[in-house]
């Protein structure tokens, strides 16, 4: 009788132990792999990237498309001003139902599902233009600096949607550095510089390294968190645009700030810890920009954390 009572014991314990192992499981963040059968990248591919930090050009969108992506943009411009002096230049997706669309297209997210996995937030998204002849750049840096969350496993997908080449300041970036981790950096507040904090890596970079990111409208690059990468002035005659979506497994979370916010876009989110941005109903409406308004401010709250000043048109 003993003996049995034993077993019995040991049973409920292995029973607990299981489930305990299965709850701790659910809350502890997982491993980035690639999907078991890759939807766009080949296995190479998603290796390069590992490897490289970035992979670049992958078509995503039909000139055409972009094309129209692009009319809708200067649309809003000629009514509005230009985005890049807005706060509609951060997180539009919550103004427009096409950059909506375009934050969930198949064709990108499928390519982020090859190196991130299933399950998948946006969040943030940027605009990043550069007019002809304009002396705005982006200083060497690294994305994951003054973001605050919590693992580096975030992709960038940085669509074009004008050519993206030398003398308009395409991006470049110095493959293999996202594998030195987080580089120690200093904020400059340059005025021209399109970054929040003018913030730039505070050790010296070898720009003869670097591989520039040449994409044709309707191409897109994906980068890591923490490769350092920038890009020089536009010396043409031709605007630059370029979009950058943010996108995170869903196990990453917010550190160093109040609740964030983000858009799941595929897969089940099982942690919860990010507040779920709605989609906009109509474009740049009086709701859509009420919605807006509030989730910038509390992402500036982060951005500019540490330091006495605030955007003042809500750049980063």
């Amino acid at each position: 009788m003993v003996r049995s009572d034993r077993v019995a014991g040991w049973g409920c314990l292995s029973t607990f132990f299981l489930i305990s192992i299965a709850i701790l499981r659910m809350n502890t963040p997982q491993p980035v792999v690639a999907t078991t059968t890759p939807r766009v990248l080949t296995a190479g591919q998603v290796a390069a990237f590992r490897r490289n930090g970035y992979f670049a050009p992958l078509r995503v969108l039909p000139a055409d498309e972009a094309a129209a992506v692009r009319a809708r943009l200067e649309a809003f411009e000629a009514e509005h001003g230009l985005i890049m002096k807005s706060t509609a230049r951060n997180k539009p997706h919550l103004l427009f139902t096409w950059i909506d669309r375009l934050i969930r297209h198949p064709a990108i997210v499928d390519a982020v599902e090859d190196i991130l996995g299933p399950d998948l937030l946006v969040w943030g998204s940027s605009f990043f233009i550069k007019e002809p002849h304009d002396p705005a750049f982006v200083s060497w840096h690294q994305d994951s600096t003054y973001w605050g969350l919590s693992h580096p496993d975030i992709v960038t997908a940085w669509i074009a949607l004008s050519v993206s080449d030398r003398p308009n300041g395409a991006m470049r970036v110095i493959p293999g550095s996202h594998l030195r981790d987080q580089l120690q950096h200093k904020d400059t507040f340059a005025a021209d510089n399109l970054l929040t904090r003018g913030q730039e890596v505070a050790v010296t970079v070898d720009a003869d390294t670097a591989a520039d990111l040449f994409l044709q409208p309707g191409e897109m690059s994906l980068h890591h968190v923490r490769i350092v990468h920038g890009s020089e002035p536009n010396r043409a005659g031709y605007r630059r645009i370029g979009f950058a979506i943010r996108y995170v497994p869903t196990y990453v979370r917010q550190t160093a700030g109040p609740r964030d916010s983000a858009v799941l876009v595929r897969g089940t989110d099982r942690y919860h810890h990010f507040e779920i941005e709605p989609s906009p109903r109509t474009d740049f409406g009086e709701a859509e920009r009420a919605v807006h308004h509030r989730v910038v401010v509390e992402a500036d709250k982060i951005l500019f954390r540490g330091t006495d000043r605030t955007p003042a048109a809500g750049v980063s």
